[in-house]
């Protein structure tokens, strides 16, 4: 199953057809992984969305608003990268399917099988246990 997750084409279809890319777990602290990648993401020329319940008072994330949740975005996603635990991914997963994002990226150590399965039957594109900043050195070899 670990081959599907990482889908070439479906790696190289977030990172390059999609632009909107909600970062769920994102807060303003640069020493996380989450923060490094939503710079990243921007660097790419991606536009990112901090998406986290608890920002503790902070409103804005790398220069854009945090959201609480992914249904308070208030326009389309493309891509909805998860910073969690692979026991809370899954409904986060449920949730950018419910708002109609066009792929969810589970981050490196991130496994949720059944997630992976509802995501991918609802028309989802979705990757699991890996990372944008592992995959995108790899995509002019794999051209």
């Amino acid at each position: 199953m670990t081959d599907d997750w990482r889908d070439p084409e479906t790696v190289r279809f977030m990172l390059e057809d999609c632009a909107t890319w909600a970062v769920v777990g994102l807060s303003g602290d640069p020493g996380r992984t989450a923060y490094r990648i939503a710079a990243l993401l921007q660097e790419r020329g991606k536009r990112i969305v901090p998406v986290h319940p608890s920002a503790d008072g902070e409103r804005q994330v790398l220069g854009e608003t945090i959201r609480a949740s992914l249904a308070e975005v208030p326009f389309p996603v493309d891509v909805v990268d998860v910073f969690r635990r692979s026991e809370s991914a899954g409904e986060v997963a449920d949730e950018a399917v419910a708002i109609g994002a066009r792929g969810v990226w589970f981050q490196l150590g991130v496994v949720d099988e059944a997630a992976f399965a509802r995501t991918t039957t609802a028309g989802v594109a979705m990757v699991m246990d890996t990372c944008p900043a592992i995959e995108w050195p790899g995509l002019t070899r794999r051209a």
